[in-house]
């Protein structure tokens, strides 16, 4: 029996309606009245499992999952062991550095040594900037990023932006970006290795159909 971890929030719909395409209906999960996080297809050969995105990774490490559909900058903060396998070009948005409007600073180089940095992306923060070699100091925060240059906690945050709206209308700008994100298909190593529950011939059919999609656009 193949399990598939899917995340809540932005990816769902379009995860759901991949794995409809090669046969896999778990379309109760956009039920607004649906409670349930753990469904089955109608051929009862495949269930999934309904989690946040963080814990998707962690489903299909710890072997709970043989399949997993989760954002790359999650990928990239956790570092789960994990097989990636597939780039599923949906989900776009980027992980940027982001300062007040009104800052004078235009770069994330500009930003002086030993300034405040808000972000729930911590590991992708530290990285990066050590990347620059500039020493700055990173202030983990799980919700309102945003309120950390606002409140004059930080002088810039590091999180992911789609559209941009949430920073225009808190008088935020974007002043570099670190790295583009997708949604991304990932398996456990060893189910994948010993293809249980034939798992990789449903990798072969999502990645055939991500194939077709991109040569139809």
């Amino acid at each position: 029996m193949l399990t598939i971890a899917l995340p809540k929030g932005g990816l769902l719909g379009d995860s759901i309606r991949l794995l409809k395409s090669i046969g896999l209906d778990f379309s109760a999960f956009l039920d607004s009245s649906n409670r349930q996080l753990e469904i089955w297809d109608a051929s009862h050969s495949a269930k999934a499992l309904l989690v946040r995105n963080n814990d998707v990774p962690v489903y299909v490490e710890y072997g709970q999952a043989q399949l997993g559909i989760v954002g790359y900058d999650i990928l990239r903060e956790k570092r789960p062991r994990v097989a990636h396998l597939l780039d599923l070009h949906y989900g776009q948005c980027r992980l940027s550095v982001a300062v007040r409007a009104t800052s004078p600073y235009r770069s994330a180089i500009e930003l002086p040594p030993h300034s405040r940095v808000a972000s729930k992306f911590v590991q992708c923060a530290h990285e990066y900037f050590q990347s620059l070699d500039l020493p700055v100091e990173i202030v983990p925060l799980y919700g309102s990023v945003e309120l950390g240059p606002i409140t004059g906690m930080s002088e810039a945050i590091v999180d992911l932006v789609a559209s941009g709206r949430t920073l225009k209308e808190n008088n935020l700008i974007e002043i570099e970006q670190i790295f583009e994100s997708t949604a991304r298909l990932i398996a456990h190593p060893l189910s994948y290795r010993i293809n249980q529950d034939d798992v990789q011939a449903r990798i072969e059919q999502i990645r055939l159909t991500i194939e077709a999609t991109a040569l139809s656009h």
